[in-house]
């Protein structure tokens, strides 16, 4: 019962050692191609689910149907008017026939390596072809927008767009056109391609930044400079304005003060002209304010005898006024 038992073990080892090694599965995201000592033998595989094969002969070598990433690296070349540029691409590619692809690639690295060589060579070609200004604009007939504010000579300054004959999008249609087929023999699929980045070469790009650094610079001086100058016209008519209402007030200001004078002094003369003795009061108290007004400590004072002041001065008698209690 022993050895039965270990020979019925074995055999339904073998089996399912055997029976795993006959079936497969196939993704829905990849197809299947079947070797027997290295050659393809049979169809592809591209309906997913369980399948066969002959166990320990036949290998398994799955294909991904997808569509799949190229990201080329930047690559320095020229355009038509001398310029050097770095131009960056990408591309998006499938595997449409998976016998051809694998009998001429075998792997994804090959066909990477494939599509570097194809997708570069033609992108350099069509670059060579065409202006840098045809590589960068996309529409024809494009009408940059200005401000409102800018006169006529400010855009007759500025300029406007140069016009271009094809654009992006015409150049990467004619890179396409040109890889696709190349790319085909190798049972694969170009769906799309684009530039990912168009940049100035490394060495010149610092003298084209600081060209640009430089005219922008010069257009904001002269809005500076027209700045400046209306700032001063309106300061200038700011500071007429000004003067002309500061000497507008001070007019003003003296007539009313004149009036009030006049009216102060006629006041004055109504009062102290209604007698003689009013008018010599009216003297001596504005004497007096005037030995208020010069006569301080420690003053000397200098008159004449036949001054009005010193008449006052001179009425006066020290030893009366020491006699008095």
């Amino acid at each position: 019962m022993k050895i039965t038992s270990i020979i019925l073990a074995i055999v339904v080892a073998a089996a399912l050692l055997i029976l795993s090694g006959a079936l497969y599965t196939v993704d829905e995201t990849r197809q299947v191609i079947i070797t027997q000592f290295g050659k393809p033998v049979g169809e592809p595989k591209t309906e997913a689910g369980l399948k066969f094969k002959i166990p320990f002969i036949q290998q398994v070598n799955p294909v991904d149907k997808r569509i799949l990433e190229w990201d080329g690296s930047p690559s320095n070349m020229p355009t038509k008017d001398k310029l050097y540029i770095a131009v960056d691409l990408f591309a998006r590619w499938r595997i449409v026939d998976p016998l051809q692809y694998f009998l001429r690639l075998r792997d994804e690295r090959s066909a990477q390596s494939r599509l570097d060589d194809i997708l570069g060579s033609e992108t350099r070609n069509a670059v060579a072809k065409h202006e840098l200004i045809e590589l960068i604009r996309t529409t024809k007939g494009r009408q940059p927008l200005r401000d409102a504010s800018l006169s006529e000579s400010d855009l007759a300054t500025l300029g406007g767009l140069v016009p271009i004959s094809k654009g992006r999008a015409l150049v990467e249609q004619e890179i396409f056109e040109a890889a696709a087929p190349k790319v085909e023999v190798f049972g694969i699929e170009l769906t799309d391609i684009r530039f990912k980045r168009v940049n100035y070469n490394e060495s010149v790009r610092p003298k084209i930044y600081e060209r640009m650094i430089s005219e922008r610079r010069q257009i904001a001086e002269r809005f500076r400079s027209e700045g400046n100058g209306e700032a001063a016209r309106i300061n200038g008519n700011r500071e007429r304005e000004l003067n002309r209402i500061r000497s507008e007030a001070y007019r003003e200001v003296e007539e009313i003060r004149g009036d009030a004078d006049a009216k102060a002094t006629e006041i004055y003369a109504s009062a102290y002209n209604q007698s003689a003795e009013a008018v010599d009061f009216y003297e001596f108290q504005k004497t007096m304010d005037m030995y208020r007004t010069v006569l301080q400590n420690n003053s000397t004072l200098i008159m004449s005898t036949g001054s009005e002041a010193f008449e006052y001065l001179k009425s006066m008698n020290p030893a009366e006024e020491a006699d008095e209690p």
